[in-house]
């Protein structure tokens, strides 16, 4: 039993190259496809970002106790070993 042994036509593809993107035109697309995306941004309301802004500060202060008292302690305890 014999394939399908008909050649294959092979057919000339014109192959264009791609627009730069440094052109003016891609520029433009690409502020239009930017403000697109920035048509989509769901912003917090103030009472959100007012609280989330407390936590950061809150965690920050904290952090910083944290680490300050860590680095006191342990400056303390290898000047002590150093004497």
């Amino acid at each position: 039993m014999a394939g399908n042994t008909t050649p294959k036509k092979s057919v000339a593809t014109v192959k264009s190259d791609p627009p730069s993107p440094y052109s003016p035109a891609q520029i433009k697309k690409f502020f239009a496809e930017v403000k697109v995306e920035f048509l989509k941004i769901v912003w917090p309301d103030k009472k959100m970002t007012l609280g989330l802004t407390g936590i950061v500060l809150a965690l920050t202060v904290a952090i910083s106790i944290y680490l300050g008292s860590v680095d006191l302690l342990l400056g303390k305890l290898i000047s002590s070993f150093l004497r």
